[in-house]
């Protein structure tokens, strides 16, 4: 399905990024991930293979992300895919957010996908496609959550408004909203495997379907938006969240 294609997965060395990376390439793509943790990194090189790129790179920093984009340049010459993953999920209740925490979820969120679009956006190739991370949360109200749904929701504007500005180009921007996933960024530290299973048990409850979600889900649809299959859709959001924002 990607035979000859090339793609790019921020935060892609776990989670929804490993799982969509391994989906990747094997439909074909060329594929390079990044992350921040290079212990991380090396254990996806491992798991998935010599072929697959890893870049350590913080989206925070615009800096790395203008490097990150060269060295995709240098390694694929020119890019078909890029998929925005790279965020961060904790609560921000109105009375007890500080400071930091608002900067450090947004600056990650928001600022770091905004900014890691503007690094690829002249390494891809024309008609390629980018597709957005941004779950249920921009649907729904949801206490102590407010600040992650306003990145999420403002994500959900990007794959509009991007698309709009890279229409010449007919690069199609696109958005995938996964609901609860089992994946790291849901796991405590230091919680033991049973205490996750009873949690996870807890949160799929929540969803009309009645489990969380598998992040090879979460893949399935962004292969589907990366690929020709979905070339008339642009600006478009794909929920998969078990029916949660839905129904």
């Amino acid at each position: 399905m990607l035979k000859g294609k090339t793609a790019l997965i921020t935060g892609g060395s776990s989670g929804i990024g490993l799982a969509t990376a391994r989906l990747l390439l094997d439909n074909g793509a060329r594929v390079a991930i990044t992350g921040r943790d290079t212990a991380r990194l090396a254990a996806a090189r491992k798991e998935l293979g010599a072929d697959l790129l890893t870049l350590a790179c913080d989206v925070r920093s615009r800096e790395q992300l203008q490097e990150m984009a060269g060295e995709v340049r240098n390694a694929f010459g020119a890019l078909d895919i890029f998929f925005a993953n790279a965020g961060v999920a904790y609560g921000t209740p109105l009375a007890s957010t500080t400071e930091e925490q608002y900067d450090g979820l947004m600056d990650i969120n928001l600022k770091g996908l905004f900014f890691s679009v503007q690094a690829v956006e002249p390494i891809l190739r024309n008609g390629g496609s980018i597709i957005l991370n941004t779950p249920w949360l921009n649907q729904v109200g949801t206490p102590g959550r407010a600040l992650l749904s306003a990145s999420k929701a403002a994500v959900r504007s990007l794959a509009r408004t991007l698309s709009a500005e890279l229409l010449e180009r007919q690069i199609r921007v696109n958005a995938v909203s996964p609901g609860a996933i089992e994946t790291p960024i849901h796991r405590s530290p230091g919680q033991t495997e049973e205490d996750f299973r009873a949690y996870a048990e807890r949160v799929g409850r929540q969803a009309p379907i009645g489990r969380m979600g598998r992040p090879e889900e979460i893949a399935a649809a962004v292969l589907f938006l990366a690929s020709d299959a979905s070339s008339y859709m642009l600006g478009a959001e794909i929920l998969v969240d078990g029916g949660r924002a839905e129904l």
